[in-house]
């Protein structure tokens, strides 16, 4: 008589201990050739789950018993193929049991089968901490963070790619949350945060598939069907929108900001970015927009209230010559090279030993310089910009007195990424050197003028362009840094929700709508599918109403009978109803004039959907030097 072992026995299939698994590979593997191996039937009147396998002379029988404590439980099939119980080549027979059982297969060391699970759920629970990390900033009422570098600078924001990148994320599948918030910043410039909670909300939904047993690449491949039917249902619920319905764009500018900073300043930078974008575009023709024709000029002092749109060029550098604050009808020049005087490759000292060679120095710089501000003046030019030069400086004070005596404005210091913006917006072009600064390089304005900002600074203002590129300025003001900051992050976001709609003429409700009415169609959908599909696509569309309720959640309203009556109205086929933040419940989001671009939602799902996949084909991470 040979060891007791446990067995779990069901009509389909035999469910083994490990132990068991080793004692009837022995069995099979002495069982005459061509003959199936099978158990012997449980006695009838039992009706236990588990049972004893006791290997006697006669082969095996069956006694029942109770569940057994420990060790992992194996299945095969009823009437198994021997092959079914072969254990793979490298992996050698369990300690405890006998070393013939592996049948001499192979003697390579043992390898734990739970690792790719394990890495698969380490992967998941980091990506999810982020998600959850930025979950309470989502929408109207979400809260803001404060986070601090490690110079001890503060910023205060709820835009989630901003929080993300700040962020020190050390591991690397949470790593990639922060990629994903990236690319829905440069896709769609809105919805950064929504991509990370729907992308959490998928990975928790894929941590209950994997554990009912589902195979990672099913779960990859349902997820991809129920994306391409989520964009179809999505298509499917927008409107058109023209460009000319300057309304609309209107409500979308201002839901964007609704849930931000200053959120209350909606009413003003909400049409100054619609007219922002439509300056640079034309309507008619245009597929997307090139938000660096967009200059935002940052200065500090004032408030949000003293944002202004200029048509034109601002500059935050002060005029040089304090004498001359105004020139009209300007000619203004670019130029990179430097008026002082000219200076050896090397650095060498030279030494003056007498008074006369001394006069004579001072006088060849004299005349040098001179000449260099006559053949700018012969030109016509009144207004000179000069470039920032780290090798001398670009303007000496002999040549500033030349200049301000001609009556030319100077502005030096002109950093080396804003000459292409200055060059499309006023027409000029840049300069190398002196011999090529002739009055065709030169651009022309109605207006240049330094304006006072009421004792916080200075700008300087150009205006009235002859020919001037599809390019506009926005200064923005605050009475803070922080402020300041915040302002430029929430209209470069109302900004990029124009460029969507020009993009993607198409419109949605917001307030969680969509998002309810995917997971109600694809569970429809997913009733038409068999087998695995059908729970994937089922768990894929239960995990897009984690907008609504996280949206209902920060507003402090009930999320799980908010969520239960917004389903309900969307089974009515009410397919604008949303959640109304600012009253509290649920209305036609429509009529609230809460929408947003068809690309925002399209792109957050694609965008979550990829790296959920990505993340669950990961099963091993391997470090290199």
């Amino acid at each position: 008589m040979r060891t007791t072992l446990l067995v779990r026995s069901s009509p389909a299939h035999i469910h083994l201990t490990r132990r068991a698994a080793d004692s009837l590979l022995r069995h099979v593997s002495a069982a005459p050739q061509g003959r199936p191996p099978s158990l012997p039937p449980p006695p009838p009147d039992a009706g236990a789950a588990f049972w004893k396998v006791r290997e006697g002379r006669e082969g095996l029988s069956l006694l029942p018993c109770g569940r057994p404590e420990s060790g992992s439980i194996r299945s095969f099939p009823a009437h198994p193929d021997p092959a079914d119980f072969a254990m793979p080549e490298n992996v050698a027979p369990r300690s405890g049991a006998p070393a013939g059982a592996a049948g001499g297969r192979g003697k390579g060391a043992y390898q734990d089968r739970d690792k790719p699970a394990q890495i698969r759920f380490s992967n998941i629970s980091a990506a999810k901490a982020v998600a959850d990390a930025i979950r309470t900033s989502l929408g109207p009422k979400g809260m803001d963070k404060m986070i601090q570098d490690g110079k001890g600078d503060v910023t205060i924001t709820n835009d989630g790619a901003t929080i993300l990148k700040q962020m020190q994320v050390l591991h690397p599948a949470a790593r990639m949350l922060v990629e994903l918030s990236k690319a829905q910043d440069i896709e769609a410039g809105d919805g950064t945060t929504s991509v990370v909670i729907i992308a959490g909300s998928l990975l928790d939904s894929c941590t209950k598939l994997l554990q009912k047993g589902i195979h990672p690449t099913i779960i990859s491949e349902s997820f991809q069907k129920a994306l391409e039917k989520g964009i179809e249902i999505l298509t499917d619920m927008s409107r058109p929108v023209e460009l000319s319905d300057r309304e609309t764009l209107l409500n979308s500018a201002t839901t964007s900001l609704n849930s931000k900073v200053v959120s209350q300043y909606s009413s003003l930078l909400s049409p100054m970015s619609v007219n922002a974008v439509m300056k640079v575009i034309d309507p008619a023709t245009a597929t997307s927009v090139d938000l660096r024709d967009i200059k935002i000029v940052k200065k500090l002092g004032g408030t949000i209230d003293d944002c202004e749109l200029v048509e034109g060029l601002v500059l935050t550098q002060k005029v040089s010559n304090s004498g001359i604050t105004r020139v009209e009808k300007a000619k203004i020049g670019l130029i990179q090279f430097c008026l002082s005087a000219p200076k050896t490759d090397m650095d060498n000292q030279i030494v003056v030993s007498d008074y006369a060679q001394m006069d004579r120095v001072l006088r060849e710089e004299r005349a040098y310089i001179l000449n260099l501000v006559k053949q700018i003046k012969k030109t016509g030019c009144n207004v000179l910009l000069i470039q920032k030069s780290i090798l001398r400086d670009a303007l000496s004070d002999l040549a500033l007195h030349f200049l301000n005596k001609m009556k030319i404005m100077v502005i030096k210091d002109i950093e080396r990424e804003d000459i292409e913006f200055i060059c499309k917006t006023i027409g000029t072009k840049p300069v190398a050197h002196i011999d090529q600064f002739t009055a065709d390089m030169l651009g022309s304005a109605e207006l240049a003028e330094e304006v006072n900002l009421n004792g916080s600074g200075k700008l300087l203002k150009i205006t009235g362009c002859a020919s001037p590129g599809k390019t506009v300025t926005i200064v923005v003001r605050g009475s803070n840094k922080l402020v300041i900051e915040e302002a430029e992050r929430s209209i470069h976001d109302a900004l990029c929700v124009i460029r969507c709609l020009v993009k993607k003429r198409a419109l949605i409700a917001g307030g969680g709508a969509p998002e309810i009415e995917l997971a109600l169609r694809l569970t429809e959908y997913s009733r038409t599918l068999s087998g695995m599909e059908s729970y994937c696509v089922r768990a894929f569309a239960d995990a897009m109403e984690v907008i609504p309720s996280t949206l209902a959640e920060n507003a402090g309203l009930n999320p799980i009978s908010t969520v239960t009556e917004l389903r309900n109205r969307h089974a009515q086929g009410e397919k604008t109803s949303g959640i109304n933040v600012r009253k509290g419940g649920i209305s036609n989001i429509l009529e609230e004039l809460v929408v947003q671009p068809l690309l925002v939602s399209v792109s957050a799902l694609t965008l979550a959907t990829e790296t959920v996949r990505s993340i669950l084909k990961i099963d091993d991470v391997v470090n290199t030097r």
